[in-house]
């Protein structure tokens, strides 16, 4: 038994502690229950006494374990344990930053981009991020997991045959019981013009616990199935998160890493290049480098984009091509994802085009339209 589960933990078995279920029960939600276990600093316990139920709170103990002896500057903390910062507005921020409230024909339907919906399952997570899009919405009741709203989800669907993608989302759909997930999933797959459906979850950074043989076996009637999992910072990849990407991976489930880039967590080129190559180690794909979304309250969290630019130019070519994810801005008012990775072309010139590779030295790609239209005239000259 670790020490921090001899000091907080000592009556709780190796098999209650292993339960997603016992997890969830025990979260940490309240200034007394964090206090219990950290040494809050002024930041954080003003947050605390200025408004305890304003943005939801939520951390299982197995997320403590990774925060307990840390300080506030400590990555995993200052995601999890809310600071006075949340309090600030600055210019630009809203509540519903990427505007899917008005793209949102159901309750639980966000239709933005042409071919694809976002169905949200659920309000509930097993944590809570301090940096949420949806803050707004989740924890507070807004989504429960009913079958009516999800039918009205599904209706929608089946209506719109355009729709060849759905990403489940809330919330974490991973909260749900295999039940659930079970019935929600066989419905979609059985509706015909839907290609592959995804599935946007935390879990199993911050719940491992909950990526079970019997949900695995769930998961696995239902492919394609794509999992892309939000991933922080590597202290996250611990080997009971290993053994759950690994579990989904054996099932056929090609994984997917997303990564919000957030000032003081991530904003270094060697975290974030560990954080890549970890996630290979456990068979995920880094997929997006997220600039943050600019939700009320966030700025203490927000980087320049250039940050994020010279993220990527530090891994671009000085390791795996899958190590590198694509680096977005989600567009204000739901204009879809926007790629603003650096770039690597100097200047184009009668189809000729200057190039700086990883290295930073220059090089010159011809297009060959002149020796195609050298050799147009060559023909023209021998048909005459």
């Amino acid at each position: 038994m670790s020490e921090f589960r001899a000091r907080f933990f000592s009556e709780t078995s190796d098999e209650q502690w292993s339960d997603w279920r016992w997890q969830m029960q025990h979260r940490f939600r309240t200034c007394t229950d964090f206090e219990r276990v950290l040494d809050l600093s002024a930041e954080e316990r003003a947050a605390f006494d200025a408004a305890p139920d304003r943005l939801p709170l939520a951390v299982t103990p197995y997320m403590m374990e990774l925060m307990w002896g840390s300080d506030s500057t400590d990555p995993i903390r200052r995601t999890m344990v809310p600071v006075a910062d949340e309090f600030v507005r600055a210019e630009g921020e809203v509540e519903d930053p990427l505007g899917e409230d008005a793209h949102r024909p159901e309750r639980c339907i966000v239709h933005t981009y042409p071919d694809k919906v976002l169905f949200l399952v659920t309000d509930h997570c097993a944590t809570y991020c301090r940096y949420c899009t949806r803050a707004r919405m989740v924890g507070r009741g807004e989504l429960p997991p009913d079958r009516s709203v999800w039918e009205a989800g599904l209706a929608y669907i089946r209506e719109h045959e355009e729709v060849r993608d759905v990403l489940l989302s809330g919330g974490d759909p991973l909260t749900l019981s295999d039940d659930r997930l079970d019935w929600l999933l066989e419905r979609l797959h059985a509706i015909d013009h839907v290609e592959m459906i995804r599935i946007g979850s935390k879990v199993p950074a911050v719940l491992p616990q909950r990526i079970t043989p019997d949900l695995v076996n769930v998961l696995r009637r239902y492919h394609p199935l794509w999992m892309s999992i939000h991933f922080t910072h590597p202290a996250e990849l611990t080997p009971e998160c290993a053994q759950a990407c690994e579990r989904l991976a054996d099932a056929g489930i090609p994984l997917g890493g997303q990564t919000v880039l957030l000032k003081g967590v991530n904003d270094d080129p060697a975290v974030m290049r560990r954080l890549m190559l970890g996630l290979l180690k456990i068979r995920v794909k880094p997929y997006y480098l997220h600039q943050c979304d600019a939700i009320v309250g966030s700025s203490h969290f927000r980087t320049p984009v250039s940050v994020g630019q010279d993220i990527i130019r530090a891994l671009h070519g000085h390791t795996s091509g899958y190590a590198v994810p694509a680096y977005m801005i989600d567009a204000p008012g739901g204009g879809g994802k926007v790629p603003v990775g650096p770039n690597y072309v100097e200047s184009v010139d009668d189809g000729v085009w200057t190039l700086q590779n990883y290295a930073g030295d220059t090089y010159h790609y011809h297009e060959g339209q002149a020796l195609v239209s050298a050799q147009l005239e060559r023909e023209e000259m021998d048909r005459a």
